[in-house]
């Protein structure tokens, strides 16, 4: 039977949140306002750009903060960032064991595509699955659905990981086992938000007893 494992890209397959932060504390001090880490955690990481930035400026087209936002994004991200630890290791296990891998993102599709090749792993993936090109993105499963149909896998035979609490809540409803990824959360506000168990990173030898549910060696 078909396997799969399933990745979130921003804070799961490369620590982006730094880049993140730093452009959006640059965009409220052009508005006179100061934002620290702790702000951008609870109001900004994990949500829409056009849900969020209508309460965050208001006033200002959502649309076109967006498209800035993502632009100065994509110009912080120079070619050759290293991937999160651990993950062209895992998708070469992935490509011996025959399972099947996909990325799976509410990041719009200019930004995923510049993020993977920035890390080297654009040709590791023939699945890139766009929120919003969904009928609707996370945290509504419809992105994980959406990436097991196009696999052909069936929920309980993936592997979802996530570091975010709207992206733990979509793969968790998508019925895959939801790995959190700690690069911007400890292990209790993963697991709050939907992780069935969580790792540092993919080096993390927490990683091996998990990936060895799409052996039949399921862990509790």
């Amino acid at each position: 039977m078909t396997k799969a494992l399933l990745f979130d890209l921003d804070g799961t397959l490369l620590h982006s949140d730094p880049l993140h932060f730093a452009v959006f504390a640059e965009m409220f001090a052009e508005r006179g306002r100061q934002i620290d880490e702790a702000f951008y955690l609870e109001n900004v990481h994990g949500t829409h750009n056009l849900e969020s930035f209508p309460h965050l400026f208001p006033g200002e087209d959502a649309q076109t903060l967006s498209d800035e936002k993502e632009a100065r994004f994509r110009d912080r991200l120079g070619a050759g960032h290293p991937p999160m630890p651990g993950a062209a290791t895992l998708l070469d296990r992935a490509e011996a064991e025959g399972w099947n891998v996909a990325v799976v993102t509410n990041a719009p599709r200019v930004n995923a595509e510049h993020m993977l090749r920035a890390i080297g792993l654009r040709e590791r993936f023939e699945v890139l699955v766009i929120g919003d090109e969904c009928r609707r993105g996370k945290p509504a499963p419809d992105p994980y659905l959406t990436a097991m149909a196009t696999l052909g896998v069936a929920p309980g035979d993936a592997i979802a990981f996530e570091d975010s609490g709207s992206g733990l809540a979509a793969a968790r409803a998508s019925g895959a086992y939801t790995v959190g990824i700690r690069s911007s959360a400890d292990d209790a506000t993963l697991r709050r938000h939907g992780a069935h168990t969580s790792v540092a990173d993919f080096t993390d030898p927490a990683l091996d007893p998990i990936l060895a549910r799409l052996n039949g060696k399921a862990m509790t």
